[in-house]
């Protein structure tokens, strides 16, 4: 693992002709916060909410956020039912707004609805979206931004899909689940881009081990190799200040994306929690980077090791990395007293005392979760996914703070004490230097 610091991209002077449009987009982390909470307070002034009612049929839908997850998932909602159209576009940068314009045109057809008057660009975007004549929100910027917007949507009146993770340290996680106990009570719908719960073969192997087929769960384990993910993102530009290279490569930064045992591995641990119907109450984790090692890669690593302790003495071992070259796995399997199970993306089994195969169709969970949120928007459902998904993001978290730092955790002590807050001093496009490498041991513990 390398333990230096990533040195600066240079950029040839090229920032100059950038200054203007920087103070178009400067956003100081106070205000930050101040404009979502006004952002809330603006719901409750006469005009400013659209109100749903109950049984109605078009659902317009606003998009925060306009990379490829955003455009996918935007897609598939418009898709998942009729009547559902996009009526509004916000990203910090406008060439990703104009890229998913055009994909929406070229595949979504009528179902796109956004004028220039509704595409908004910059740190505060996500304001003008959620203040537009929009019903639901789509919240799909890098993960760093998802409590914030979250909040901002809710007090709003939003309701809200948001895509994993959904947030990159204990204090985002916290806010989460802040949010969404308020979305609780105003009646929104909150749901969470974990698709591996709508597959269906899962779906069914779930209900039988709560159902007791493989007895009381002794242990399980997770694995989830071979996503290289090395050539992701648009090489660094020399013309690129450092918050904007850190942002639009956001998967190599822990600020923005959490590393890839939060960025994607959470659908893993997600599944493990849903499994034994908990969290963890403690770990102990490891690892670092031995193929990224140069400083296009940021600061992330490129695998863990954690072992998480479940109530009960169950111990789950989860394993992962994002290598190239590497041979590819993603399964979890669970050890009961009554028999195991194995389930992976296309297979669901059971052996023991009570054996099962699944065999049957398996509709696309990428859009059966759409489908699911628009039903309940228009029959005034109850389906709220947003605290169990900021304790399966926790659970990540936690693992990733445990290898950072060399340390074994005990959950209640993330959850309620720690006081880490990877938010920058402010949002603006300019100077933004890399965190270190975190390197056991010697990394604090905060």
């Amino acid at each position: 693992m390398s333990g230096t610091m990533p040195v600066k991209i240079e950029r040839k002077g090229l920032l100059m002709k950038k200054k203007k449009d920087e103070k178009m987009h400067r956003l100081s982390r106070r205000d930050f916060i101040r404009t979502s909470a006004a952002t809330g307070v603006a719901a409750f002034l006469p005009g400013s909410e659209r109100v749903f009612a109950a049984g109605s049929d078009k659902v317009r839908v606003g998009v925060i956020g306009c990379g490829d997850r955003g455009t996918y998932d935007a897609t598939n909602c418009v898709n998942s039912s009729e009547n559902v159209e996009i009526a509004a576009l916000g990203d910090v940068f406008r060439d990703r707004l104009d890229g998913a314009l055009e994909n929406f045109r070229n595949n979504v057809g009528e179902k796109i609805r956004v004028t220039e008057d509704y595409c908004f660009v910059g740190f505060d975007a996500y304001k003008k979206v959620i203040g537009s004549d929009v019903d639901m929100v789509i919240l799909t910027t890098p993960p760093h931004f998802r409590p914030e917007h979250l909040r901002a949507a809710i007090e709003a009146g939003k309701h809200v899909f948001m895509e994993k993770p959904v947030a990159v340290d204990p204090v985002g996680v916290r806010s989460v689940i802040e949010s969404s106990e308020l979305a609780e009570k105003k009646k929104l719908t909150i749901v969470a881009g974990t698709q591996m719960r709508r597959i269906a073969h899962i779906v069914e192997l779930m209900k039988r081990i709560h159902n007791g087929d493989i007895g009381e769960i002794l242990a399980g384990q997770c694995i989830r190799m071979g996503d290289g993910m090395m050539e992701w993102g648009k090489p660094p530009q020399p013309v690129w200040s450092d918050m904007e290279l850190q942002i639009r490569r956001w998967l190599f930064y822990t600020w923005l994306g959490g590393d890839l045992i939060a960025e994607q591995h959470v659908h893993n641990l997600d599944l493990m929690n849903w499994a034994l119907d908990s969290h963890p109450v403690q770990c102990m984790g490891m690892g670092g980077r031995q193929a990224r090692t140069g400083p296009e890669y940021g600061n992330v690593y490129d695998h863990f090791a954690v072992e998480y302790e479940y109530p009960n003495g169950v111990r789950v071992e989860y394993m992962g990395g994002q290598i190239d070259g590497c041979t590819f796995r993603n399964d979890q399997r669970l050890v009961g007293t009554e028999g195991s199970a194995y389930f992976d993306f296309g297979n669901a089994i059971i052996e023991g005392q009570k054996p099962f195969k699944y065999e049957k169709p398996v509709p696309n969970p990428c859009i059966t979760q759409h489908a699911d949120q628009t039903e309940a928007i228009r029959e005034s459902k109850v389906l709220n996914e947003g605290r169990r998904i900021a304790e399966s993001t926790l659970t990540a978290v936690v693992g990733r703070m445990s290898a950072y730092t060399g340390r074994a955790l005990k959950w209640d002590w993330v959850m309620n004490a720690s006081k880490l807050d990877l938010r920058p001093p402010e949002y603006e496009f300019g100077d933004l230097p890399v965190a270190p490498v975190a390197v056991p041991g010697k990394t604090e513990l905060i």
